[in-house]
């Protein structure tokens, strides 16, 4: 008889291998027909809402890893409330305004100063909404779930519409104005950038120490002294309109072969030593504020002069302790120079160019050109000291990647000055997570300058300022309200194709164009004031209320979509827009590099998807610790794939011994009917509920993926599934024992498949077509609640105390294995001396203790055997003869030699 036939084998339709290549487009596909985000709405109706507020990703190009990681674990935090019993709306949302849409279109042949700004508008406009879609198909493809069918898109008239009441707002409150102040300017871009839009790099630059004679020394100097000034940026000498020093350092007037300098006195050798000069007499030392109003000649202008300023800014660590002042060039230059009363001078134009009145030896050459025609100049004068080069960090247009510089022009500022301490109380007000966020974003708003919101750019958000003859701008609220609802009737273009009389209220007269002359700003909103609106634009418009329970977004955003958000939503609606804030890192790749399409690393979502499947990325993102950098690479990907199919392989497992499916719920024991080594797996999965629960509510995924791994590996596969083969296999199908083994595998199965679906979205709703744990989908369940009424904690200690005499019994086995007594387990004999209380509980417990330990025969003795850790084990080759069925050793004369449970089993 082949009694292979008569055994329980384990049998499932739910395939080995994932195949999630082939199979994972299905399942979106199914979400999107079967409309599952809206039923999860209708589930939640009523319920409390959990409402995560997308942060926009720039609409241009397709999705690249900092996408999929950004989105998988937004919908991993969106599924994991949503069994939680929370109603988790999410509306997607895309940012479409600025920079690098004008590029990619003009790539395309367009030229906006060509041909109208209206038409050239709408040329952006169509490209945006196919990004979007590329986009939108990119993050589906991840497996997704959102109402991306109804998206926010910040090129949307009703946007837009919101987007100019929250400037009205602003500006009747006083908290926008016009200003001329320094500001980050990209000749690159030809436009203003905010901080948001700066990245620093390092570059090579010439740094000079230049002599500035002193021409009215009020007494304190002769005109033969010479202040030293210091700049990395000689491009700025031209403009130079003092030299500011630190009132309370001491000063050195020192005598050398160059001339009598004056430096801090505690860089006297070490500047002299860069200078070369042997001779370093120091004359007489000076506090800095003994100089204020001292006037220098400037060394290129000798008609101009220089003041000598007092300023808190100079420090001692770099430089000579002169500052070279520009007020047209630099922040603190600027801030001085307005204490002191001087003008602010700028001489480069928008592209980067110096201007005609430096002179036509210098005129019409870009800044960096200039740099080195200004040096020859001043040592043909012969004041200049030293040219070296350093290689520093400097900031560059995050957009075209080339250097910026600071310029003073004519802007449009948000206060942060009158908001300053409202802001940084809502700071303090909200959970930050990582906790260091809260600092970094109190550094920010306690450091930062009032935000320049205007870009000279087409493609944006007017400004909707209306100008009166005399030029001033009118802030007026009947205004304000009347281009917003045009904006939202028409969108923002009616502002480029309407005449600014067609912009105002119908018979509007100011007092600032008495003949009723008006002109229009054709400047456009930084697009961090589009996304900055985002909370109202697009959560209370869609009546998701205000502040948002969570913003989530990549690290840089704290300079960026955090701080625009922050400072929006706290001057208009009196509160930060979010009560909570997480964030993620970059992706690397396996050497730590940065991931970017320019160093070759950069590895494409879809690459991943098509070859491995969205499942394996959305594991790698949860498995990582994602609030620092993470690495991606081929060796990663493989790990992780491994860690995938045994997952998948437990829970093919566990399904494949419910009898093809065939046990259901209906089937299963009642909890207190079941042995204590069952009753202890259900401790177990109650302990992981109860542990990723927890854990997903803390945004602590990679500790899900630890933990069910864990519980999958080892309690399950290496325990439980083992010992429990015997059982499932050789026992009658319908043997209460086997009963009440796989009531605890059914509940393994949906503990696991429910902790799982939120990070393995697609492998557990091909669970749940097997399973059917709810007839539409496992994305619209709940966690599974474990309700154990035994004495769980007297369970885990006496498991505790077995699980000591096993690991005794396993090592014993090894030795005798290794000593080529026994070669499987079941061919041994084990002979245990055990104390009273172990015996105790391997006597209450363990109803066939051979069965547990798999091997054929245990025997208890008092004599004395070899010392383990915690008892005396001995093993002995098992006697007898090989059951045909179950392959365990037997002394039985039963038919065909089976033992006597297999001979039980089949005839009885």
């Amino acid at each position: 008889m082949d009694y292979k036939e008569t055994l329980h084998m384990p049998k499932t339709a739910f395939e080995m291998r994932g195949n999630l290549t082939k199979k994972e487009p299905g399942f979106q596909k199914r979400w999107q027909d079967e409309k599952l985000y809206e039923k999860m709405l209708e589930r939640r109706e009523g319920a409390e809402s959990f409402v995560l507020h997308d942060g926009p990703p720039y609409a241009n190009g397709d999705i690249h890893l900092g996408h999929a990681l950004n989105k998988v674990l937004k919908d991993v935090i969106v599924k994991s409330h949503f069994m939680e019993g929370y109603k988790t709306p999410y509306i997607p949302g895309w940012d479409t305004h600025g920079l690098p849409i004008e590029t990619a279109v003009t790539k395309l042949g367009y030229d906006r100063k060509k041909m109208g700004i209206a038409e050239f508008r709408k040329i952006c406009y169509d490209y945006a909404l196919k990004q979007v879609a590329n986009q939108k198909a990119g993050f589906l493809s991840l497996g997704s779930i959102g109402d991306y069918d109804h998206p926010y898109i910040t090129l949307q008239k009703g946007f837009e519409k919101h987007q100019i009441e929250i400037f009205g707002k602003m500006a009747m409150k006083g908290l926008i104005y016009k200003g001329l102040k320094p500001v980050y300017w990209s000749p690159s871009s030809e436009s203003a950038l905010a901080e948001a839009e700066v990245e620093y790099k390092d570059v090579k630059s010439p740094t000079i120490y230049v002599k500035f004679a002193v021409k009215d020394g009020k007494g304190v100097l002769d005109t033969d002294c010479n202040f030293v000034i210091w700049t990395t940026t000689p491009w700025t000498i031209p403009a130079n309109l003092g030299i500011s020093v630190n009132p309370d350092f001491d000063y050195s007037l020192v005598d050398t072969e160059k001339g009598k300098l004056i430096m801090l006195s505690s860089m006297v050798e070490e500047l002299c030593d860069k200078f070369e000069v042997e001779k370093r007499d120091v004359l007489k030392t000076f506090k800095g504020k003994e100089f204020e109003y001292i006037t220098c000649t400037h060394p290129l202008y000798p008609e101009r002069e220089s003041l000598l300023m007092c300023g808190d800014h100079v420090t001692a660590d770099a430089g000579t302790g002169c500052v070279h002042t520009a007020p047209g060039f630099g922040v603190d230059d600027f801030n001085i120079g307005m204490k002191y009363g001087l003008p602010v001078y700028c001489n480069v134009d928008a592209q980067g160019c110096m201007m005609d009145d430096v002179g036509e030896w210098l005129a019409g050459q870009y800044v960096e050109d200039a740099n080195k025609t200004v040096t020859q100049k001043l040592d043909e004068l012969g004041v200049l000291l030293k040219l070296q080069f350093i290689t520093h960090s400097y900031p560059h247009d995050w957009r075209t990647k080339k250097p910026i510089i600071f310029r003073a022009t004519t802007q449009w500022f948000a206060s942060i000055d009158q908001i300053r301490d409202e802001l940084l109380e809502q700071i303090h007000s909200v959970s930050w997570v990582p906790a260091w966020g809260e600092q970094r974003m109190h550094n920010m708003i306690a450091d930062r300058n009032d935000w320049c919101i205007s870009r000279q750019r087409a493609w944006g958000v007017p400004i909707p300022i209306i100008y009166g003859e005399d030029d001033t701008p009118i802030m007026d609220q009947a205004i304000f309200d009347h281009v917003a609802k045009l904006v939202g009737e028409y969108g923002s273009n009616v502002w480029f194709e309407r005449d600014v009389k067609d912009l105002l209220p119908e018979g509007y007269t100011n007092e600032h164009s008495p003949n009723g002359i008006f002109r229009k700003e054709t400047d456009t909103m930084d697009v961090w004031f589009d996304s900055g609106s985002s909370h109202t634009g697009a959560m209370m418009d869609r009546g998701l209320g205000y502040p948002a329970d969570l913003y989530f977004e990549g690290s840089d955003q704290y300079r960026g979509w955090f701080n625009s958000s922050l400072i929006v939503g706290t001057a208009v609606h009196g509160k930060a827009p979010y009560k909570q804030v997480l964030s993620h890192g970059f992706v690397m790749d396996e050497k730590g590099v940065k991931m970017s399409k320019s160093q070759w690393n950069a590895v494409a979502p879809s690459e991943i998807t098509k070859k491995y499947g969205a499942d394996i990325l959305r594991l790698w993102a949860c498995s990582v610790d994602y609030q620092a950098d993470v690495s991606m690479g081929q060796k990663i990907l493989k790990q992780v794939s491994e860690n995938y199919r045994k997952v998948r392989n437990t829970l093919r497992f566990l399904m494949a011994n419910l009898d093809d499916q065939k046990f259901t719920a209906k089937d299963c024991v009642n909890f207190n009917e079941l042995s204590e080594l069952d009753q202890y797996i259900l401790t177990e999965l109650k302990d992981a509920v109860d542990y990723c629960r927890k854990a997903y509510n803390e945004y602590r995924f990679s500790d899900v993926v630890t933990y069910l791994t864990n519980l999958m590996t080892n309690e399950l596969s290496a325990y439980y599934l083992d010992y429990t083969k015997d059982i499932l296999y050789i026992e009658k199908e319908d043997a209460p024992v086997r009963r009440q083994v796989q009531t605890v595998l059914y509940n393994a199965v949906e503990v696991m498949t429910k902790l799982w679906a939120p990070i393995l979205a697609h492998t557990c709703e091909e669970v749940n077509d097997y399973m059917h744990f709810d007839e539409e989908s496992i994305h619209l369940t709940t966690f599974k609640d474990l309700e154990l009424d035994f004495d769980v904690e007297k369970i885990k200690a006496d498991m505790e105390e077995l699980f000591k005499v096993r690991k005794d019994v396993f090592k014993a086995l090894e030795n005798a294995r290794a000593q080529g007594l026994i070669g499987k387990s079941l061919e041994a004999h084990v002979v245990l001396h055990v104390s009273d209380a172990q015996k105790e509980i391997m006597d209450r417990v363990l109803s066939n203790a051979a069965q547990w330990f798999i091997v054929s025969k245990v025997t208890f003795t008092t004599d004395e055997l070899e010392q383990f850790e915690v008892c005396q084990v001995k093993v002995e080759k098992a006697t007898g003869h090989v059951c045909p069925r179950c392959w365990n050793y037997t002394e039985s004369e039963n038919e065909d030699g089976l033992c006597d449970r297999c001979n039980h089993v089949l005839h009885d």
